[in-house]
């Protein structure tokens, strides 16, 4: 059959075909729903954009207040606050020009050590006996009341340390030893809060695992603690440093238990069992109504606001980039 036959053919056949099945038309139909639908998608991730560049522009706006705005005290001497006043002192005192944020500092990264010694090994023994040890009904059932836990409300976990485990920690080492208000009591209530949170996404990377790696290593011979440690584990390291990275970023953002239990005396000291201010307890402590706009306390808030933005975000990009290092994606 030559092409003009084909040709023919085709007009004669192809209009008939329109009129028995009009979906043959091949032309663009406009879907308002779907555009909609797109729009609204389009406007919540625009938002979250534009909010968060909002909180960046605000915190650096006021943090730059601090170091150009000239203080004036009582005696009429002007004080001026430099970039480096924040590393060359360890005294956090900005009703008297010194703001050292090595106390804040310090008490913030050691209540998160002192969480993360409780919520990852507790948090990954219960991710590893809920994913390779408990049967369907044990883990549908356990799973849903751990994660009962990350619904109360961070202040009841605050007083929970503070009647709680600091008059145990007293009564185990000593009322001299330790303090009522103390970031041990507060970091060990903290850990437990965040306990949930690395058992449940650590339950999950594992879960994503295939079963037939399982499969293969109990071919080959291997005990299921074996397959657990050797198989499972590795092939489910990015989710759990995910998880891992995850927890710290979440410790070192914690307010209310700090502002409860750990107490309100910027301390630099590395003694958990005394008391200190963490950087969001200082937040939460300062942010009060009486505060005049532009003083030094008022300016130092957006600052440690700042730095604490920083921390997270920097473990935010380090848990990304390894996730994307050990990824490994299965067929």
């Amino acid at each position: 059959m030559d092409e003009a036959t084909v040709l023919s053919e085709r007009a004669r056949i192809f209009p008939y075909a329109q009129q028995v099945v009009p979906s043959l038309a091949l032309h663009k139909r406009r879907r308002p729903g779907e555009m909609m639908i797109q729009g609204f998608l389009f406007l919540c991730g625009f938002l979250t954009i534009f909010t968060t560049i909002a909180i960046v522009i605000v915190l650096g706006r006021e943090s730059l207040l601090l170091i150009t705005t000239k203080y004036v005290d009582a005696a009429g001497t002007v004080h001026k606050i430099g970039v480096l006043d924040f590393v060359n002192t360890t005294e956090w005192q900005p009703h008297r020009y010194k703001v050292g944020i090595a106390p804040l500092a310090t008490a913030t990264l050691m209540s998160s050590f002192i969480a993360m010694l409780v919520a990852l090994p507790l948090g990954l023994g219960s991710a590893i006996y809920l994913s390779e040890y408990a049967s369907p009904r044990v883990r549908n059932t356990v799973k849903p009341i751990l994660e009962v836990l990350a619904g109360v409300p961070t202040v009841v976990y605050g007083f929970f340390a503070l009647q709680f485990m600091t008059p145990l920690l007293q009564s185990i080492l000593g009322r001299e030893t330790v303090e009522i208000f103390n970031v041990a009591s507060a970091g060990l209530v903290m850990g437990i809060m965040i306990l949930p949170l690395v058992a449940s996404m650590s339950e999950d990377a594992l879960s994503a695992v295939p079963r037939s790696l399982r499969e293969a290593a109990y071919g080959l011979g291997s005990t299921r603690l074996e397959t657990t440690i050797r198989i499972v584990l590795p092939a489910a390291v990015s989710g759990l440093v995910a998880a891992f990275i995850i927890a710290i970023s979440r410790a070192v953002g914690e307010t209310m238990i700090m502002a409860i239990a750990a107490g309100a005396r910027p301390n630099f000291t590395f003694n958990p069992f005394e008391s200190a201010w963490t950087m969001t307890g200082y937040i939460a402590s300062i942010s009060g109504g009486d505060l005049a706009y532009d003083t030094l306390d008022y300016n130092s808030i957006f600052v440690v606001g700042l730095l604490l933005f920083l921390m997270t975000l920097f473990l935010n990009i380090l848990s990304r980039s390894v996730v994307a290092r050990f990824r490994e994606v299965y067929e």
